[in-house]
This record gives structure tokens, sequence and C-alpha cells, in this order.
């Protein structure tokens, strides 16, 4: 018999002192029962065996005596006053007990669970029904990491992000999308920005984030915008999808009807913000990824009065190769992109004044695209109307 034959192998390795936990894991194999103590229990029996009164060979005690751990545990998270419905356990063992356990399953010749899965879900478990919450794996709010190396265990309660998904209207110019840092002193505040630390007294970010970081009390937040608008570019239409990251939040149940009304009421018109709900880590690459084509609405002014039927050229914007815009060619890579105009249609204001509707594929520079940038936009507005033109006012309509 299988079962009996790998059981004097393992008396004999052990020396009998091993606990319940790691005397069932080592038939999980091959005996069914409701978690290792119950197989142990079964084994016990059926073999008619003592039991030991001896530290456990292989965890040293740790699975004996996870519910002390996880009396210090749940202190360490008490004392923080978390709110949570998610958790997920992670260990650190000494090596001597997971070479240990590792050279058991090699001269039983057995595959089972490692020693470490199993302390990770059974204090998982144990946390898990006094804290009312459920295990996850992907996305939890707390991650508890235990280190078992130390003489008595230690433990450090990691506090996931908040993830906070909607689309933002920027309504005035002379707003960055995330907060920017002073170029003379790098944030640590000069005469230049009063001391502020900051190029520019706002931005997108601090205004969404400000009431949210109140409400959930997080340590700092960080803004993923689906692209950004230049600052004197503003966002209208249904607005440009955005995730905010909230660092360390102590409070996660919150009412985002409520939040969207507070930051749109303190932005004081500056901004406003729609359709918040709940996300994930995951959506950070996805929104800003995601956009096909966005449209917008330029005020150009022409060096030159044109006729009417001359702005019938522009219909041949097509193609445009853009090398990176000298001016943010300090923080882009210096290439050649290509990209497509997939519409135009323009209006006259006056004889040198045009608006321009485009629609364009993302990651087109349109300032460049009208005034050609020295040639590094091939072609531009100017280049196809023969008189240089410059973009005075920009909007985007529509972020896709």
């Amino acid at each position: 018999m299988e079962a009996e034959k790998r059981l004097e192998k393992l008396l004999d390795i052990t020396g009998g002192s091993i606990c319940p936990n790691c005397f069932g894991r080592k038939f999980s194999d091959i005996i069914s029962g409701p978690g290792n103590p119950k197989r142990a229990e079964k084994l016990t029996e059926t073999f008619k065996l003592k039991k030991s009164d001896k530290k456990c060979k292989i965890c040293k005690g740790i699975l004996e005596d996870l519910e002390k751990t996880a009396d210090y545990v749940e202190k360490k998270i008490k004392k923080l006053n978390l709110e949570f419905s998610t958790l997920l356990v992670g260990s650190r063992l000494p090596e001597d007990i997971l070479s240990t356990d590792e050279e058991i399953n090699n001269q039983l010749n057995i595959e089972v669970e490692s020693i470490k899965k199993e302390i990770n879900r059974e204090l998982g478990k144990i946390l898990k029904k006094r804290f009312n919450c459920s295990v996850d794996f992907e996305n939890p709010d707390i991650v508890v990491k235990v280190d078992f190396r130390t003489l008595k265990p230690r433990a450090w309660i990691q506090i996931n992000p908040l993830f906070i998904e909607g689309r933002y209207r920027k309504l005035v110019r002379g707003i960055p999308q995330t907060k920017w840092p002073c170029r003379e002193c790098k944030g640590r505040g000069c005469p230049r920005c009063n001391f502020t630390g900051k190029m520019y007294p706002t931005s997108v970010e601090e205004l969404v984030a400000e009431p949210v970081l109140k409400a959930t009390q997080g340590s700092g937040s960080k803004f993923h915008g689906a692209g950004r608008e230049d600052v004197d570019v503003r966002m209208l239409g249904k607005g440009r999808p955005f995730i905010l990251e909230i660092k360390e939040p102590r409070i996660r149940t919150l009412n985002l009807k409520e939040i969207a009304n507070e930051i749109n009421k303190s932005a004081g018109g500056k901004i406003e913000v729609l359709d918040l709900k709940f996300s994930t880590r995951n959506r950070k690459v996805e929104i800003k990824s995601s956009s096909s084509y966005k449209i917008y609405r330029a005020k150009v002014k022409l060096k030159d009065e044109i006729e009417p039927s001359t702005l019938e050229r522009l219909k041949s914007l097509n193609l445009i190769k853009q090398r990176t815009p000298r001016r943010v060619s300090h923080r882009r890579a210096d290439k050649i992109r290509k990209r497509r105009v997939i519409d135009v249609k323009w209006e006259i204001i006056d004889p040198r004044t045009l608006e321009l509707i485009l629609k364009t594929e993302g990651g087109l520079y349109i300032k460049e695209l009208i005034s050609g940038d020295d040639g590094r936009t091939k072609p531009s507005v100017s280049e196809i109307l023969k008189t240089p033109a410059e973009c005075i006012e920009l909007d985007v309509l529509e972020v896709e």
C-alpha cells in the first residue's frame, strides 16, 4: 500500500516529530480530506499512531503557532485603522525550513504543496475569519507580509493603491495636466516659483486628487491620463479618460457621485470630472494606449491673406511625417512618427484667420501640424497653403 510505505519512510526521516499540517501535506496527493490536519487525523486513526509532543522537524512549530502569529498581525492591522475587504498573505521562511521540506519531498519522491504556500494559506484563512474579509490573489486591498526568519515573527502591512477612473474636462487655459515642478529649484521652492516648488499654481491632477485624498486619508496620488493636452489647451467635449491612483488609502468605501460633486465645486469652474468609477491597476496601461483618434478645434493665424478656394488644398492632408517637435525634444525621443489626418473642416473668420476642425490619429502634434516646425512636420498647413501659419488657440473636442 503506497500510503503505508510513505508513512513508514516519513516517520523514519522525522523521527515522528511532525505536526498535523506537515504530516497531512505529505499525503495531500493520495488522501482526500478537508485540509491537512484532517488527513493527518485519518492516518493517525488508521495506523494507530501516537501523537508526538516534540517540535515539528519540518516547520519548527510555525504552523502550530499560527494563531499567535495571527494575534500579532491583527494588532498591527487594527493599529493602522484600515478599511479593507480583501487581503493576501505572503511570508519569508528560514532557508533550513525550505530545504528540509524540499529534501523530504525528494526522499519520498512526491510533488505536493510547499510549506510556504500552506503557511500563507492557513494564516490567510485565520485572518479572513477574524476580519470578515476575503482572500484576493489578483488585486487585494492589503498584503500581509510575515518574516519568520527572526526569533519572533515580524509583520508588515502593505496598503495597496485605490484606483478611480473617469473623464475630465479642462475648461480654462493655463493649467497643466499634472503637477509641474519648478525648473529653477526642482520643487524645493525659490523666488521664481514664489516658494511653491511649482511652475503653475495648480493642475488637473491636484484639483482632482485633493478631495479624494481627504476622503480616503491616502498618503499621496498619481495621475494617469489617456495622453495630455498642453497647458494652454482646453479639454472639452466628453473629456479625457484618466485613472487616479491613491496611495495607501485608509478608507476605501466612497460615494463617487459625492466625490465628483466635491471636485467640481472646489475646482471653481477650472475643470470638471465625469463618470467616476472604481478601477484596477491593469487599466493604467490600457488607458494610456487606448486613444485611436482625437478631434481638435484650432484657431489659425495666417501671415498672408488667401483666397477661400485655396483652402481646398487642406483636403490633401493625410499621412504626416512628424519629427519630434523642438518644444518637447528635451523630454521625448528624437524620432520621426507617422500619423494620419482623418478629416479636416474649416471656417473663415477673416481673410487671415481660420478655424479648423481636425480629426487625427492619436499622437500627432497639432501646433506643429499647422506651423510645420521649420520643416520637421511634413506636410503642414503652412506648407500646403504656402504661407506661414500659427495656431493661436487650440481645444481638444474628443478623445476616443
